[in-house]
């Protein structure tokens, strides 16, 4: 356990799976709270500073990558096509829980990829219309853009300030 999430760089090494030894479980923490959280916040940066935006999201069954849409015609997708390097933040609030020690957080941190049209761009499309079926028709619209972004590394916060980090992909 760590009091707060430790620096780290765009050039981390992505190594083997980790779960912080205290918390085995992690991974199966982070799938149930996406299971009760359905929407997402979205950090991009680009033109000098951070930009924040509200997503519908899915996740793959391994926890390895997301899939979310938005219109082309937008900020969030011009600022996504000149630098991937995103953020997912995902937490409790909508919960109505007014204690702070009672509040769960994750943010995957990743890089972000326009799927192009054909079938790995449509079976993300399948998993995102299947936990938001009222997108279907946006999502199938040739003016959104459907992106995937492959996770480097969750961050768990658990009673205010107790930080776990785990990362999804095996070294290869």
């Amino acid at each position: 356990m760590t009091q707060d999430e430790p620096e780290l760089g765009p050039n981390i090494q992505a190594g083997p799976p980790s779960v912080d030894a205290d918390d085995p479980f992690l991974p199966e923490r982070i799938r149930q709270l996406v299971e009760r959280e359905r929407f997402a916040v979205l950090a991009t940066q680009g033109e000098g500073q951070p930009y924040a935006s509200l997503i519908a999201f899915a996740l793959s069954e391994d926890l390895s990558a997301a899939v979310f849409a938005t219109p082309k015609d937008t900020r969030k997708y011009r600022l996504l096509m000149k630098c991937g390097r995103v953020a997912l933040l995902v937490d409790t609030r909508s919960q109505g829980e007014t204690d702070m020690m009672k509040i769960e957080a994750f943010t995957a941190t990743g890089t972000a990829a326009c799927l192009q049209p054909g079938a790995e761009r449509e079976r993300w499309a399948r998993l995102l219309v299947r936990r938001h079926p009222h997108l279907e028709s946006f999502v199938a619209s040739p003016d959104t853009a459907l992106f995937r972004v492959d996770v480097d590394h969750y961050f768990h916060v658990g009673r205010f300030q107790e930080v776990r980090r785990w990362r999804p992909h095996p070294s290869g």
